[in-house]
């Protein structure tokens, strides 16, 4: 489902502040795959989720989405393959707008247009169903401007209009980073869920080292643009905090630095 082959990037090159941020990243992921990545601040974790957006061009390497090579491709063409939650709530979702019609506006995203607007009963209907999964009351609230709805509660809106029309790849770039623990816990609930109704591929990228080992079937680590680690299975389920920690240690030759994954 997704295919990256000797990836690069450096930003600002040939000046004295040129960051490599990315050196020849190869990963490939199986339909189904759902891959959490974690690594110290710079390691490369959001650079190689942008890449594979297509947030900016690359500088060499191939990446291919269900076969297809994206790496040419601008932002807004790559867009029919993905799904993306951002870490801050306040993206991804039209604050002035209610929330049946953030809904219909994700749920007719890649259709052709027409001037038709209004929200059908049948799509009422369905919305309706789809947020009282959610189990947050939102169903009930469908008319509510989404500006006035809680840090998680629109988390949880964003990560259903990322995943109505089924991606491709759902890509979640530390979505629950900025919720309490009690909200983070719900959403990446939730998350779970809707991966494994839907069977989608996913990649999500945190700083929390328990969540990067309770989520997913399997774990990547970065460091410094490179994949360090990479485990998946019955290996990954026996993972602790301490051996990610040691495991860090014996791949990069040095202490893990982020302040952010130790204290989670």
């Amino acid at each position: 489902m997704l295919e990256l082959k000797d990836v690069r990037k450096t930003f600002n090159p040939g000046t004295i502040n040129a960051k490599k941020a990315l050196q020849g990243v190869d990963l490939h992921l199986n339909a189904g795959d759902f891959v959490t990545i974690i690594g110290g601040n710079g390691a490369g974790k959001s650079t190689v989720m942008n890449a594979i957006a297509g947030l900016w061009p690359i500088d060499s390497g191939t990446i291919k989405i269900n076969g297809k090579d994206v790496a040419g491709l601008p932002e807004h063409k790559r867009a029919k393959y993905l799904g993306r939650v951002f870490q801050d709530p306040m993206m991804g979702t039209a604050a002035t707008m209610e929330i049946q019609e953030n809904l219909a506006i994700a749920a007719r995203r890649g259709n052709h247009r027409t001037l038709r607007w209004g929200i059908s009963s049948k799509e009422k209907k369905m919305f309706r169903e789809m947020l009282a999964v959610l189990g947050l009351g939102l169903e009930d609230r469908m008319t509510a401007k989404v500006g006035l709805l809680s840090g998680g509660q629109r988390q949880a809106l964003t990560l259903l209009m990322a995943t109505l029309k089924e991606p491709k790849l759902l890509l979640l770039d530390e979505h629950t980073a900025a919720l309490d623990p009690k909200t983070a816990a719900k959403v990446l609930e939730l998350t779970d869920n809707i991966i494994s109704e839907k069977k989608l591929t996913a990649m999500m990228v945190t700083h929390n080292m328990r969540d990067a080992i309770a989520h997913g079937n399997r774990l990547i680590m970065m460091h410094e643009g490179r994949i360090i680690f990479d485990v998946s299975g019955e290996e990954k389920k026996a993972l602790t905090v301490d051996a990610l920690l040691e495991k860090f240690s014996q791949s990069s030759g040095q202490e893990f630095s982020n302040d952010r994954a130790l204290l989670s």
